[in-house]
């Protein structure tokens, strides 16, 4: 029954995440710990969210940008890795207030940008792509970040969804790989990710009618609506985490 309920809410977190380009942790995170168990849940994710995000760069493949995906992953990837192995050392409490009131503020920092028809270049990309690869290795998931990065960058839609995923794809390829070096992805949890993998890749496929029919405007706010509710969710996390420390 739980593997059903994982499959169930996996299949409707991969269609937000196919739709908006995040939000599927947010969703099956709490899942997860209920069934698996907080620390069996961040490797789980790990490995789902590679799968979703090989989904997505499927069905948006003819759209991808290659060169920002590269200019992004190339000092994401290596400061994932580093992420992970001070993951254990840092304050889980901090790192959460901080993303959140960081998510919720980049809403109108984000407008005033695009107002201003400011655009990230490729070397915006590579020098973001460090701090942001070395905070994903140390939490569930960062896509309320890399959503602005990528639309600053001048992406919508299919072309943003597919290439935000390759890069992402790449940075949970090599946290997943740094958990197995670590010896810290028995073999029972690899078939869990597996099966929440599958279910964020078919909610993948099925996003893509949906997202052909938004309009680019609609999607904007689309993704500010998803940067606020995380960025309050991770608030709310940080003070369930402060009142029981030790729980993440």
């Amino acid at each position: 029954m739980e593997y059903l309920i994982v499959l169930l809410v996996g299949v409707g977190a991969g269609t937000l995440g196919g739709v908006i380009g995040t939000g599927s942790s947010l969703i099956l995170m709490p899942v997860l710990v209920i069934f698996f168990g907080a620390q069996q849940a961040v490797p789980i994710m790990a490995i789902g969210a590679m799968m979703g995000n090989l989904g997505r760069v499927i069905t948006w493949r003819q759209e991808i940008d290659w060169r920002a995906c590269v200019a992004y992953s190339a000092t994401a990837v290596p400061a994932a890795i580093f992420g992970v192995h001070t993951l254990l050392a840092l304050s889980q409490h901090t790192i959460e207030l901080a993303l959140g009131i960081f998510f919720i503020s980049m809403i109108p920092v984000r407008h005033w940008i695009a107002s201003r028809k400011i655009q990230f270049s490729s070397l915006h990309l590579a020098l973001i792509g460090a701090p942001v690869g070395f905070l994903t290795g140390i939490m569930v998931s960062t896509g309320p970040i890399t959503v602005p990065i990528f639309t600053l960058y001048g992406l919508e839609r299919g072309a943003f969804l597919g290439t935000e995923a390759a890069a992402s794809m790449l940075v949970y390829l090599a946290k997943v790989a740094t958990f197995k070096g670590l010896d810290a992805l028995p073999f029972k949890l690899v078939g869990q990710g597996l099966v929440v993998g599958s279910a964020l890749m078919i909610g993948s496929f099925i996003a893509r009618p949906i997202v052909l029919k938004i309009a680019p405007t609609k999607f904007k706010w689309m993704v500010d609506a998803l940067m606020l509710a995380s960025g309050l969710s991770l608030i709310w996390a940080a003070s369930r985490s402060n009142e029981l420390p030790g729980f993440w």
